[in-house]
């Protein structure tokens, strides 16, 4: 059974500043990004489990990566018997783990 996407506020309002960061750099550029992140984001629906675990992670969180083809992110997520949390749209070079206190809120 799949379980539903559920994506935290924060990682919607990453994902919003890198589309329109792309689109800035060429029109078209950030739709093809979110397409990218469309298709990563249904491998996870797929297969929450084919994504790399987080390093220095604590074990009782389960945090998970993908990559999303073309582009220099991760899409970082948590799975739960209820949902797949989207963390974060994390780019490779932003600081590890910024997005850590996201997984300990709920």
């Amino acid at each position: 059974m799949r379980r539903p996407l559920r994506t935290e506020d924060e990682a919607i309002a990453e994902l919003q500043d890198a589309i329109l960061w792309y689109e800035e750099r060429r029109a078209g550029l950030g739709a093809e990004f979110f397409a990218a992140v469309e298709a990563t984001l249904d491998q996870i629906a797929r297969l929450p489990q084919a994504g790399a675990p987080m390093a220095r992670v604590p074990a009782e969180l389960p945090v998970r990566r993908a990559p999303v083809k073309r582009f220099p992110y991760r899409v970082v997520y948590l799975e739960t018997s209820e949902a797949i949390r989207i963390l974060a749209f994390a780019h490779d070079s932003r600081r590890p783990g910024y997005w850590y206190h996201r997984a300990r809120d709920h």
